[in-house]
């Protein structure tokens, strides 16, 4: 199945992406990554980064429109959101407890490897979690999709998903979570109300199932598993090369991540939920959303840094990444 896309999108639901513990990402490339000696290094790019960030920002490569809610403070925070401001992505700001933190990335030109380096960000408290899901519910109109993804800062509690679609409950809103940790463990055990789309990476899935998942069928039961104990009504676990399986309403089925060379996988899963929430907010098949944002994380990964992919490049590798049902 390969979903066939307009080059404008006339009318598609509101999207809003929920960055709590957003960072400036830095990256650099260095000729060796060694201890010890002084490390020259190349110019260094500086993007905005954060799961709910990187998500709007490949909704609006692919023609959508996604607001960002992201809580900001301090230097950090206006440089951030004034990368924002120039990348056209529409902002829902709230003040953050503490400095917005950075994220630092170095590739070594002599072995291709890349070494990520990633601040907690600030501590929040019970006060400020609750005002948050006050001002998301307030940010989300009826009908909407919302995306909660990356990293939850330090002192949300591991309930902060299950809160969040509570509150939206009544706003019919059609929640997306990409979390990780604690807080993805709680999600797997199962919870009322819960997300419509759970999605995690194959570490995340091993270790939630405690067994290794060899094959695209041993992930897609996995995911079958949480959606049975109401994780979320369907469970996308992703498995790099192996591409992504999905467990939902309409069975399991798979999708094939286009066979590139990689270069950098920084942002791939972010790309992933960006054109998976693009397609659904379009109005296409699920399975087809799977497959655009399998095109996605490919297209990302050929990029260096923090950089994202591109809708050409997307569209490129689309008819690699068709969907398929598991038998």
């Amino acid at each position: 199945m390969v979903p066939a896309f307009r080059e404008k999108v006339i009318a598609m639901n509101d999207i809003l992406t929920v960055t709590l513990n957003p960072a400036l990402d830095l990256s650099t490339t260095a000729d060796r990554v060694v201890a010890g000696p002084k490390l020259r290094c190349d110019p260094i790019n500086v993007d905005p980064g954060g799961g709910g960030i990187n998500v709007a920002r490949v909704v609006a490569t692919l023609g959508g429109r996604a607001r960002a809610f992201v809580a900001l403070a301090g230097p950090n925070g206006m440089r951030l959101e004034e990368a924002l401001l120039q990348l056209n992505i529409p902002l829902v700001r709230m003040k953050a407890p503490g400095e917005t933190r950075e994220s630092f990335a170095v590739h070594d030109r002599s072995t291709g490897e890349q070494f990520r380096f990633v601040l907690p960000g600030p501590h929040w408290d019970e006060a400020e979690a609750a005002e948050a899901l006050q001002a998301i519910a307030s940010a989300t109109p009826r009908g909407g999709i919302v995306v909660l993804s990356g990293s939850q800062p330090p002192g949300i509690s591991v309930e902060f998903t299950t809160q969040l679609c509570a509150g939206l409950k009544d706003r019919g809103a059609y929640v997306i979570a990409d979390t990780s940790g604690e807080a993805l463990a709680r999600l797997a055990r199962g919870t009322d109300p819960a997300p419509a789309v759970l999605r995690m990476d194959s570490e995340e899935a091993e270790n939630l199932a405690g067994r290794r998942l060899a094959t695209r069928r041993e992930s897609a039961e996995f995911a079958a598993e949480l959606v049975a104990r109401g994780a979320a009504g369907r469970v996308i676990l992703a498995r790099g090369a192996d591409g992504s399986v999905m467990a939902g309403p309409e069975g399991l089925t798979q999708v094939s991540a286009a066979p590139v060379s990689v270069v950098s996988a920084v942002g791939a899963g972010d790309s992933f939920v960006g054109a998976f929430a693009y397609g659904v907010a379009c109005g296409i098949s699920a399975p087809d959303a799977l497959a655009l944002g399998a095109a996605a994380a490919s297209a990302t990964v050929t990029t260096a840094g923090t950089q994202l992919c591109t809708r050409d490049h997307i569209m490129e590798l689309l008819p690699q990444c068709a969907a398929s049902f598991i038998g």
